[in-house]
């Protein structure tokens, strides 16, 4: 992360102390090539604020696509891959075999943890300088605290997303020797996170939607504000405000005729200092498309003049612009495939974090469940047509059949991009539907709460389902 003031080893360590409360954490790690923490956080200047600023920006992608990251792991169990490494058996013997995922393994059952928090309480240290540095207008300062708020809702998603009703704790912004903030449950956790993004963009609507740094290539074509309108409508269907949800995708990018890849996206790059896209396929990893989902494919309308998956199909075209044959196929501890992903075909691929087809598609949600089958169904044939190259849905349906097929259409619109299957068939209660391909599998429905975290608790991991 690239805050001018802190050495990543320093934050994290101390955004986990800041997290747990423990009064006894002191650190001693000096880093003469940066100005310190407590410097900034006493001498903030312009030009501290927007280095940490962009490393907020950095900060969100961290973790997010490497072999063990939120979009792999996430997509582990979510049958959408396996990661088949002969050299770590916890790929297949914990996320699928196990009948729990391990509190103690930071890259497995602990991980999306430390960094989303530490990313979380550099936001906090910002907002607290911004109010020090002189000189800012009230319109600068209003950038500063919509642009930190949104990348909060961000940090707490991806933490809340993992752990669901294990809950997390929200109130961290607290000195070090404060008493353990509590945990409180997914719901109380979601609406701190739409809260934080209303206010963010109240915020930014006061900062004429300015931003206080030059944003990555992965927005480009979208301004903040409109991305942040996206997440809430994204956060409005996981707390079912179907109605907020509607006036939130409204506000946001969607653009119902425009491209279907127009969003936000997470940049990478190669460069001294920072990240690469490790899902890259060309560079042979370990990560394969799990069978079923060519498998489950729809045949397309019309027959494609060239097939690049399974020449005995024709395929859903989103199979087909996403799935390849695997260069070398893999069995390992009983599954296996032979297919890989190529929706990152470099380092530099970027990743998408929303996109407008899933705008569309929770606009269809959004309908559906209000009852507005007629909208619902012209947007979810949309995507079955312009996505996927398949025949438009006909005859009657039922609330029931079109909430399959909604789900359905975001299993392949949105494959791979952000462990959308996984929290999808969680939130509508159908995971026991994911395909277990051995015996004795399991699908795990969350994440545990690090173990480091609930011996700071004394084992006390209860969430609190009441205020905020």
């Amino acid at each position: 992360m690239r805050i001018r003031n802190m050495k990543k080893t320093t934050k994290m360590v101390l955004a986990l102390c800041a997290t747990m409360g423990l009064g006894g954490c002191s650190l001693d790690v000096p880093d003469l090539n940066r100005v310190d923490a407590e410097d900034f956080e006493q001498n903030p200047t312009r030009a501290s604020l927007n280095s940490a600023a962009s490393g907020l920006l950095i900060g969100t992608r961290s973790g997010i696509a490497t072999q063990n990251g939120y979009v792999s792991l996430l997509g582990v169990l979510g049958r959408e891959s396996y990661v088949l490494d002969t050299a770590d058996p916890r790929y297949v013997g914990e996320l699928l075999a196990s009948p729990t995922l391990s509190s103690g393994s930071p890259a497995f059952g602990g991980n999306f943890w430390t960094a989303p928090y530490a990313n979380i309480r550099n936001a906090n240290t910002l907002l607290n300088a911004v109010e020090k540095v002189q000189g800012l207008t009230e319109a600068e300062k209003e950038s500063y605290r919509g642009f930190a708020k949104t990348i909060q809702a961000m940090d707490f998603l991806v933490i809340i997303n993992t752990r669901d009703t294990n809950g997390a704790p929200i109130d961290v912004n607290r000195a070090f020797d404060s008493d353990l903030a509590p945990i409180m449950c997914k719901e109380q956790v979601l609406a701190h996170i739409a809260r934080l993004l209303d206010e963010a963009k109240a915020h930014l609507e006061a900062a004429g939607g300015a931003v206080p740094i030059k944003l990555s290539s992965g927005f480009n074509g979208v301004s903040f504000i409109q991305f942040n309108r996206a997440l809430k409508a994204r956060v409005d269907v996981y707390r079912q405000d179907w109605n907020a949800a509607l006036a939130d995708v409204a506000a946001s990018f969607i653009d119902p005729t425009g491209p279907l890849d127009t969003g936000v996206y997470h940049a990478f790059g190669t460069g001294s200092g920072d990240t690469p896209n490790e899902l890259n396929f060309n560079n042979e990893r370990d990560v394969f498309v799990h069978p079923a989902i060519v498998a489950d494919a729809e045949m397309q309308a019309d027959d494609p003049a060239t097939l690049d998956v399974d020449e005995s199909k024709n395929q859903d075209d989103r199979v087909l612009r996403k799935v390849t044959a695997a260069k070398e196929p893999r069995q390992w501890q009983g599954v296996g495939s032979s297919y890989s992903f190529k929706l990152y075909s470099s380092d530099t691929s970027p990743l998408p974090i929303i996109r407008n087809e899933e705008l569309i598609l929770l606009r269809a949600e959004a309908n559906l469940r209000l009852g507005n089958t007629g909208a619902a169904f012209e947007d979810i044939n949309d995507i079955r047509v312009r996505s996927g190259k398949l025949a438009p849905l006909s005859g009657e349906q039922t609330e029931e059949s079109l909430i399959n097929e909604l789900l359905e259409q975001r299993r392949y619109s949105l494959l791979f991009e952000g462990g959308h299957r996984w929290i999808d068939m969680r939130r509508y209660g159908k995971l026991e539907e994911l395909p277990k391909d051995v015996a004795g599998h399991n699908v795990h429905k969350s994440f545990p709460i690090p173990i480091a975290e609930s011996d700071a608790r004394q084992g006390d991991l209860t969430c609190v389902a009441t205020g905020s």
